[in-house]
């Protein structure tokens, strides 16, 4: 995984994410999930690209139930935009770049 990507736990979430100062997608996933490790490059080079416009964190659902039970996250991946701490967009399933990207837009 690259350094770009922050990892967030049940500890350190809402210190990441609430205290955000820009939208922030967390990708909610497990090692097991092969459409996760799919968009982990995608996920990886759009955190480069979106660099002061948007953090793109990790949340392994697998040791961080809390988090994951607190969004209602069933499936995965699951992909949430927060804005100021809070849910704006869910995105449940693997998309390619430019689907994503447009899905987002209106927060880059």
């Amino acid at each position: 995984m690259s350094g770009a990507l922050l990892t967030v736990t049940d500890k350190s979430f809402d210190e990441h994410v609430g205290a955000s100062t820009e939208p922030i997608l967390v990708d909610f996933w497990a090692e097991w999930c092969g459409p996760c490790k799919m968009i982990e490059p995608i996920l990886d080079e759009m955190s480069q690209e979106y660099a002061g416009k948007l953090r793109i964190a990790r949340l392994n659902v697998d040791e961080n139930l809390e988090i994951a039970r607190r969004f209602e996250v069933m499936s995965i991946p699951t992909l949430i935009l927060f804005k100021e701490g809070e849910p704006k967009i869910r995105i449940v399933g693997a998309r390619p770049k430019g689907q994503l990207v447009q899905e987002l837009q209106e927060f880059l």
